[in-house]
């Protein structure tokens, strides 16, 4: 199995644990996305178990490649930051388990041997969580747009960026504002981001 998590201490424990297990083996560890992508190519592992924030790239733009690069390998996400929008993106990345770090080790080792087997966990709370929740109702264009707004860039950086006029931008924004019925561009990204659709 493949371990990859950008917090030494996490992952060192979880490494230090999971090697309990006499049937579970971790092949490689990585501290980012592009180094999971990496390791995971020079390893081909069976399993991976990924952190949803990595620098670089998240937990399921990894799983996406691997799921195009590596079919045999089955991932797996595990994080403390998880929203409703970040299952169904990981579910639709072909994701087959979604853990909280609040999990146990042996919780963790039967997700791992579940995943490996063919089976797919999503954690119950999250699950109606994310049933809930329900979708995001922001077009592709305005989830783009808000997220480069979230960091509080200018609306002529963030049209520069992307190749449309402020206008455009102003509209898109007001547009996914209105949508989330936030107070302003600021609030509808935080709104946005709490619900894992950023």
């Amino acid at each position: 199995m493949l371990l990859a998590d950008d917090e030494h201490l996490i992952r060192g424990a979880l490494t230090a644990l999971l090697a309990l297990e006499e049937d579970l083996t971790i092949v490689a560890e990585a501290a980012s996305g592009p180094e999971a992508v990496a390791m995971a190519r020079a390893h081909t592992p069976d399993v991976a178990v990924l952190d949803l924030q990595m620098p670089g790239a998240d937990g399921v733009q990894v799983a996406t490649q691997l799921r195009d690069e590596l079919p045999g390998c089955r991932t797996m996400i595990v994080t403390s930051h998880a929203r409703p929008g970040h299952l169904k993106r990981a579910l639709a990345a072909g994701v087959r388990g979604f853990v909280p770090k609040t999990a146990s080790a042996q919780q963790l080792a039967e997700i791992i041997r579940a995943v490996h087997g063919g089976s797919r966990y999503v954690d119950p709370e999250l699950a109606a969580d994310a049933i809930s929740t329900g979708d995001s109702p922001l077009t592709a264009r305005e989830t783009q747009l808000l997220g480069l707004a979230s960091n509080g860039a200018p609306v002529a950086d963030i049209a520069e960026r992307v190749s449309l006029t402020p206008g455009t931008v102003r509209n898109y924004l007001s547009a996914a504002t209105a949508k989330l019925g936030a107070e302003n561009r600021h609030a509808a990204a935080r709104m946005a981001r709490e619900r894992g659709w950023l």
